[in-house]
């Protein structure tokens, strides 16, 4: 039977590569060669906005041998952009596409990098693992529960690799802490305060615009129910114009540090969750969610997340941007993307450690050595050679809190939740459970 190669990809990294050469007449140079080859994982990047730039360094990496066969955006703008700065880094320029689906239809893709705007999360990596592909998601990986679940049970379907930009989840340092919190080093923990703190400014109002040259305005929207286009839609201010397309700041920056915290509590789905959302600055600007929200989790084992996230407000509440503080018995820590703080019971700092790999804050795009890693874990899973930082069966549950806090706060009261499965138990809330599709996109596995 004949072995396909990304079949062969996984073979000759778990140790066949000496069988090979013991029977191979080939020179150890030409050897390295076709071995570099057949090796090599073949991707494209769908979505080339503001977090391309963090894959990079991770694509041109000769220590992650991988050859880019596509860019893929539906704006020609930013293909030209990112070919011109790819193709000075690697040497040569990936094919340039705008249609996600004829890059999927590729066979030579191995796996896919879907930073596409929030709509397309799911739906997009979905597709891809139908037709074969390994995926890597940006957070937030679903747009609601109901593809959450989906995108679970199409890795299961398809048995591919999926992991979710959750990059910490990869950073030694945010391993080292969270491991001795599991083995005790703050006694019982019980509480985390999951937060972010930024300055956004003024949103533009939407007004009736000529869609922008360049851009494919109807697979920009693809799942997402058609409307006319409207200025400054289509670059980043999506995220903050309805629920057509995104899931507002819990979904854009809460998912990380709401991972973080579940990941120290060793929880999953919450049994109850609040959520008290304002538009607290620029009242009359075009921003239509929350810019401000606490949120709270009840865990079934005593345990709470709580979630304090300030878009439009600076003010450094907890000694920083972002982060996750966790609360124990016997002490407390303070973990950020650059580096921990473990303090005891009488809150006394017992040690700081700073992160080897940096990664960026607030500012839009972030990006660095965390996310480095975090993509080099993913080709050596892909490879079999290490496991998932980030697997999306896990992810999905942090995911879950994010839809769980928006849908509180679009319904306008807290409700509980089974902790066994993350059914919503309530019908107000079991009403925002899916979305409505364009005619034609609906997902199905």
């Amino acid at each position: 039977m004949k072995t396909s190669r990304r079949s062969f990809i996984q073979k000759t990294a778990l140790g066949t590569t000496g069988a090979i050469l013991g029977s191979s007449s080939l020179s150890a140079k030409s050897y390295r060669k076709v071995m570099g080859a057949n090796d090599r994982i073949q991707v494209a990047i769908a979505g080339l906005g503001r977090r391309v730039s963090a894959m990079y360094t991770p694509i041109e990496l000769k220590s992650n041998n991988v050859e880019l066969l596509y860019l893929c955006d539906v704006m020609e703008s930013q293909r030209v952009k990112a070919a011109s700065e790819m193709s000075k880094r690697l040497g040569y320029t990936p094919k340039l596409e705008n249609d996600i689906r004829k890059v999927l239809e590729d066979k030579k893709v191995d796996a896919l990098f879907n930073l596409t705007p929030d709509h397309w999360h799911a739906p997009g990596s979905i597709m891809a693992l139908k037709e074969g592909k390994h995926v890597y998601v940006e957070k937030p990986c679903s747009h609601n529960m109901a593809e959450n679940e989906l995108l679970v049970a199409a890795q299961k379907k398809y048995d591919r690799v999926v992991q979710m930009g959750n990059q910490q989840r990869s950073a030694e340092h945010s391993i080292d802490i969270i491991k001795q919190i599991h083995n005790g080093v703050i006694g019982k923990p019980y509480k985390a305060v999951a937060f972010f703190s930024s300055k956004r400014g003024e949103v533009p109002l939407q007004k009736a615009a000529p869609i922008p040259a360049g851009l494919d305005w109807e697979l920009f929207q693809g799942p997402a129910v058609r409307r006319d286009y409207t200025s400054e839609t289509w670059n980043y201010n999506w995220h903050w114009y309805g629920w057509n397309y995104g899931t507002a700041e819990l979904g854009n920056n809460g998912t990380h540090e709401l991972d973080v915290a579940r990941w120290a509590l060793q929880v999953d789905f919450p049994n109850h969750v609040e959520a008290d959302g304002i538009k607290s600055a620029f009242v009359d600007d075009g921003w239509e969610m929350y810019d401000t929200m606490e949120a709270t989790f009840k865990f079934d084992n005593n345990t709470t997340i709580k979630w304090d996230g300030k878009s439009r407000n600076g003010y450094s509440t907890y000694g920083g941007g972002r982060g996750t503080i966790i609360y124990g018995s016997e002490g407390s820590v303070y973990v950020n993307r650059n580096l921990y703080k473990l303090y005891d019971r009488e809150g006394n700092l017992v040690k700081t450690v700073n992160a080897k790999t940096k990664e960026g804050g607030i500012e839009l795009g972030g990006g660095g050595g965390m996310t480095t890693v975090h993509v080099g874990n993913f080709f050596n899973t892909i490879r079999g050679k290490e496991t998932l930082q980030a697997p999306i069966d896990d992810a999905s549950k942090s995911m879950a809190l994010v839809h769980f806090g928006n849908v509180a706060y679009r319904i306008g009261n807290g409700f509980d939740i089974d902790s066994k499965t993350g059914r919503m138990l309530d019908r107000k809330a079991l009403a925002l459970w899916g979305r409505e599709y364009a005619k034609g996109w609906d997902v199905k596995l």
